[in-house]
């Protein structure tokens, strides 16, 4: 019997089976609210045994990208309730994932009186889209006084408990891909002379007293986070202490008792390959559940939780494109082609209407 289609359990939850829908950025939330396209895109893709939101920021100070949802706000809250339910309804169970952009964003998609944030000032290479002046050079980030870290600790954890009012089975830390946790770990954004910089302990800091506040506002088996070793996204260099440094942070985790760690491998895509020696470090030295993600099909998933080298699978854009991949999956179906173009475009086009098998999927 397949391993990937059995049902399974996170920490206290049941799971339909073994497949995750990844966190996937889609740009459909006007004004940086959840909307009922949201609510259908999501209740078609429920066959899964967990599905993790989008980026969704605790802070208008997060909203670094045009169209990306928050939960910070009793209007937004409110908004994805009916995304919880309507997942629930059909069986799967759903973590929001909370991004806060840090020095990845640009004021001309901030709301009012929201800044960009980051642990130093320094400035992430590249550029970021906004929907006013379309493609603008990363701004320089003010950088975050011991004040300010403790107002944004606060935001993560109102989040968390926004995130249960609101219906969610738990949350994820967004702690990779250049974002605000993981530019506090890299020593190329984190310049710091203070608590909060230097060595792998202070750098440390600012995530780990996150996850510490997640824990106390909504219990550890509703927290898991997603990491990045060896991820270069969002102006992260590869640097010699990597893997003694995620090292460090697999320990202090475990130490904190997460429901999950989930491990990010993006070399499918042309990113650095995550050695297998850092995947299996983080399945020995975390007790608890090790999802991992990066350009599986569904062979490699089976043999890899067959291996036990996981306990669960992620898949992004095959969920993307295929709102019915368990299905497709199990009968060895072909599979639907995922339209680059679409994938931040607000509106339909890309986002609900990919075809489903006959049968498979009923309206939200």
């Amino acid at each position: 019997m397949s391993l990937l289609f059995s049902k399974t359990t996170l920490g206290p939850l049941p799971l339909q089976n073994h497949l995750v829908m990844c966190p996937l950025t889609r740009s459909r939330a006007i004004g940086n609210v959840p909307n009922d396209l949201m609510v259908e895109y999501y209740t078609q893709r429920a066959s899964a045994g967990l599905i993790i939101t989008e980026g969704t920021s605790p802070s208008p100070n997060g909203l670094g990208y045009p169209r990306i949802p928050g939960i910070f706000s009793d209007t937004q809250v409110a908004a994805w309730k009916k995304v919880a339910h309507a997942v629930h309804a059909r069986g799967a169970k759903i973590f929001i994932q909370l991004m806060h952009t840090g020095r990845i964003g640009h004021p001309l998609n901030l709301p009012a009186g929201a800044k960009v944030l980051g642990p130093s000032a320094v400035a992430a290479a590249g550029q970021m889209f906004t929907d006013a002046e379309g493609l603008k050079p990363h701004p320089t980030p003010v950088a975050m006084t011991e004040a300010d870290i403790r107002t944004t600790i606060a935001e993560f954890a109102k989040a968390a408990k926004n995130a249960v009012a609101a219906g969610f089975d738990g949350v994820e830390l967004h702690g990779a891909n250049g974002y605000l946790l993981e530019q506090f770990i890299r020593p190329n954004s984190n310049q710091r002379a203070d608590g909060y910089g230097g060595t792998i302990e202070n750098r440390a800091r600012f995530m780990l007293e996150v996850a510490d506040a997640l824990v106390a506002a909504v219990g550890n088996d509703k927290v898991g986070i997603r990491l990045s070793p060896f991820g270069v996204f969002n102006d992260m260099p590869l640097y010699p202490e990597m893997e003694a440094d995620y090292t460090y942070l697999a320990q202090k985790l475990n130490a904190a008792a997460l429901i999950y760690i989930h491990l990010v491998d993006h070399s499918a895509a042309g990113a650095p390959t995550v050695p297998a020696s850092i995947k299996a470090m983080f399945r020995t030295t975390f007790e608890r559940t090790l999802i991992l993600s990066g350009g599986y099909d569904a062979a490699r998933a089976e043999s890899d939780l067959a291996a036990g080298k996981c306990d669960l699978i992620a898949v992004g854009k095959p969920f993307l494109a295929n709102p019915d991949l368990v299905a497709r999956w199990k009968g060895n179906a072909p599979l639907n082609t995922p339209d680059m173009s679409t994938f931040y475009t607000p509106g339909p086009k890309g986002y609900t209407d990919y075809p489903a098998l006959a049968g498979q999927l009923q309206p939200a």
